[in-house]
């Protein structure tokens, strides 16, 4: 992703600005003083739970900052989440800081962006279609190790995310579901499920099982 830093104007106003950015942040097209808003937002209402930087603590809140995770993601997946949160989880809502503030939010988290955004193709991928009987095998015998049987995550004692509750299941494309499960999450627990080298090489197919599945969940609906 080309950066835009080269047209930064020189003022020294602008360069203080940019020096309260995080170091190694990629600032993207994002206004810089934007960037700043949602890092103050950030340290103001995230960072308990998120951790410095947005890197997440395991068993406990995801990264934001992930690379991965911000090349799949939209800003709507961002924006929404932040917005209504995820009911049945530890993330509530924060509607009450309004559209603006939000937006400034995820233009912070987007700082962090290494990777090409790809979230407009992956969300424009076909939904799922497969049985959830296969799926159910497939996610009991791989993915409930972290999420749980029922997708709960944390609060049911896993380590990963609550993939089975409604609050993810209807912010998130079976592309990004798809491409999540294929490619996994640098530095994280969640690793890609398919390919030759993958922690288990899942066929297109058994993925698309496995969202089936998913989508059937007591708590998905």
């Amino acid at each position: 992703m080309k950066s835009k830093r080269s047209n930064w104007p020189q003022a020294g106003a602008v360069v203080a600005l940019l020096l309260l950015v995080p170091i190694g942040a990629s600032q993207g097209d994002a206004d810089p003083a934007l960037i700043q808003q949602g890092q103050a937002l950030y340290q103001a209402n995230c960072v308990f739970c998120h951790q410095a930087d947005a890197i997440g603590k395991a068993g406990f809140a995801p990264s934001l900052t992930n690379s991965e995770l911000l090349s799949m993601a939209s800003d709507k997946f961002f924006m929404s989440t932040i917005r209504d949160g995820r009911f049945g989880t530890g993330m509530p809502p924060f509607a009450h800081l309004g559209r603006k503030s939000i937006k400034a939010l995820v233009a912070y988290f987007r700082s962090f962006e290494k990777l090409p955004n790809r979230s407009e193709e992956i969300d424009d991928q076909p939904e799922a279609r497969g049985d959830p009987r296969l799926g159910r095998f497939w996610f009991e015998q791989i993915c409930a190790t972290c999420h749980g049987v029922k997708g709960d995550g944390y609060l049911a004692g896993g380590t990963g995310t609550a993939i089975g509750k409604v609050g993810f299941l209807d912010k998130s494309s079976d592309g990004f579901i798809r491409m999540t499960i294929k490619k996994g999450r640098s530095n994280t627990r969640m690793r890609g499920f398919n390919g030759p080298d993958a922690l288990a090489n899942l066929t297109d197919q058994e993925i698309d099982d496995i969202i089936v599945y998913m989508r059937s969940l007591p708590n998905s609906q």
